[in-house]
């Protein structure tokens, strides 16, 4: 099943995607609420009911009118929060070799992630970015989860069923300003707080069974193996794989909910997958020739990201008409 948040005159409401069309799941069965938020909130009762008026419309037992008029949002348009984990070792050990760093041995003993800015996230279409943002502006190519329970402590054999969906996750990124920070030992936060874009839409687990295997060896956890592609006018830049993720999202439930409470409506990434950014591209370019020429997303660039089972988030990058600068205000 695919889950949408969509907007029609300025109202938010909650739809299933089904062969290239809307259907407002309240409207098909009202016990079902009309936001993304008030239905992950109902746990595993509310995801029957919905895959229950999925089934119905599929086999056309139910007529259910379509919408023809709407905006599509991100498919949890108000998180409860969003985390950003670390889970491919290749973009990580790729980066830092680039960077003439060693790798982390920390990396390979605990999943690790960092809270991003859950009130920016976006959906399909245009981006708008400032100024700075343009000083080396990027894309990160991710999958990321939702959950649909609350839950503490728990423990990664158990943390699969926690996730109510899956969907694509561009981390927008900074790098001037994400740099600037973390020279202090803090951060991510400005390279990252403008905007987290995640569609097109919430593909519930069971669609995803025929792209199962096995977890890496010595972790627990469902895996999938998934394309994971990201062109940027058309052209190709990165090319991974979901099943390439040395920590699976089970793992790195349990460690967020250590101690904590997660929540329904909690987004998690999966970090960027090897290839995944043009910084991680840009030095292995500039690694292998002198001459290489850096790439950044640069205003009216439309960047597409499409995975396996998951469909294709676009977005179109627009510059701000602001000129405020804080990079301007460093002392």
């Amino acid at each position: 099943m695919k889950l949408v948040s969509y907007k029609t005159e300025d109202r938010e409401h909650l739809g299933v995607y089904i062969n290239g069309h809307i259907y407002n799941l309240n409207s098909c069965d009202k016990l079902i609420p009309d936001s993304m938020s008030e239905f992950l909130w109902g746990g595993d009762e509310l995801m029957e009911h919905a895959k229950r008026v999925d089934e119905a419309i599929r086999s056309g037992k139910m007529q259910a009118k379509e919408e023809l008029f709407y905006e599509l949002l991100a498919p949890v348009p108000h998180p409860t929060s969003c985390r950003d984990a670390y889970a491919f070792r290749q973009h990580v050990e790729t980066a830092r070799r680039n960077r003439g760093v060693e790798m982390a041995p920390e990396f390979d003993q605990f999943p690790v992630f960092y809270f991003t800015n859950h009130n920016s996230i976006q959906g399909p279409g245009e981006v708008e970015c400032m100024p700075d943002h343009f000083e080396q502006l990027d894309f990160e190519l991710e999958v990321a989860v939702v959950l649909n329970k609350k839950g503490r402590n728990i423990k990664a054999a158990d943390a699969d069923s926690y996730i109510a969906g899956f969907m694509i996750m561009n981390d927008m990124s900074a790098r001037t300003l994400q740099m600037d920070e973390m020279k202090l030992n803090l951060g991510p936060a400005k390279g990252k707080d403008f905007g987290t874009v995640t569609g097109p839409w919430l593909v519930t687990p069971d669609e995803l069974e025929p792209y199962k295997v096995a977890a890496p060896e010595g972790h627990i956890g469902n895996a999938y193996n998934l394309q994971m592609l990201c062109h940027v006018n058309g052209k190709e830049v990165s090319r991974g794989n979901m099943a390439d993720m040395n920590w699976t999202f089970a793992e790195i439930i349990e460690r967020c909910a250590y101690g904590c409470d997660v929540l329904p409506g909690d987004v998690i990434g999966s970090g960027t997958v090897g290839s995944g950014c043009f910084l991680e591209l840009n030095g292995t370019g500039l690694l292998n020739d002198p001459n290489y020429q850096p790439q950044w997303l640069q205003p009216g660039d439309l960047v597409e990201m499409e995975v396996t089972g998951l469909g294709v988030l676009g977005n179109i990058i627009k510059k701000s008409t602001s000129d405020h600068s804080i990079l301007a205000l460093r002392k």
